[in-house]
């Protein structure tokens, strides 16, 4: 069976800008039910607790971001 591969861009977590969320615009990531918060900031998505929102956020690039709902709708992540 052949492999196919995809060239996309990774940021390591170091690589990544220090955001100031402070002022960001966070949304809930269930319409409205559910902890998860995410914000649009500067390019990325972030993602944070909404019970604990000084907690450290996760930051995604798009394609990040991309992947992770992809999977998440796939059933490879538990979001509950």
């Amino acid at each position: 069976m052949a492999e196919s591969t995809t060239t996309t861009q990774m940021f390591s977590s170091w690589e990544k800008p220090e955001l100031d969320l402070s002022n960001a615009n966070w949304q809930s990531g269930s319409q409205g039910t559910g902890d998860v918060q995410i914000a649009f900031v500067e390019g990325f998505i972030a993602m944070r607790h909404g019970g604990r929102p000084e907690s450290p956020s996760l930051i995604f690039t798009p394609a990040e971001w991309r992947a992770f709902v992809l999977n998440a709708r796939e059933g490879e992540f538990d979001l509950t």
